[in-house]
């Protein structure tokens, strides 16, 4: 590939990465907002609520290591099961056409993350900036 294709490549990967982790960073945020709110809400669903500051862990640190590609193939591989885990709690009601398009974003999402897992982080990451210094 010349060089042109490859700088194409990486910041379409990082617009890429940035894509996928707005979604955890801003739910993440959003639960720490409504940190009450939330822990009824998963309780109503049949999760304790003391699983949500795991949760919160979860969503924020993992959109933010995926936003800057750092340890993004051990963290894709968590977000995916996440993925699917929370969508067979939360949209499981499949004649709610809204939950099962929810269900089915989750599993995109865990696919995304799957194929992040085998491209890894890119040149424009942490990952990449950890890895030259060795």
């Amino acid at each position: 590939m010349d060089i042109v294709t490859n700088k194409a490549n990486s910041w379409a990967l990082a617009v890429g990465r940035l894509l996928m982790a707005v979604i955890f960073v801003a739910a993440g945020a959003g639960k720490i907002a409504n940190f009450a709110g939330t822990q009824s809400y998963m309780q109503s669903m049949g999760i304790p609520g003391i699983l949500l500051p795991l949760v919160i862990v979860t969503e924020l640190g993992g959109g933010l290591a995926i936003l800057l590609g750092y340890k993004v193939r051990l963290v894709s591989v968590v977000l995916a099961g996440f993925c699917i885990v929370s969508g067979a709690i939360f949209h499981h009601n499949f004649s709610d056409q809204t939950q099962a398009i929810m269900f089915m974003k989750n599993l995109a999402m865990a696919g995304g993350f799957l194929a992040l897992f085998v491209s890894g982080a890119g040149a424009v990451s942490l990952d990449s900036r950890l890895q030259s210094r060795m």
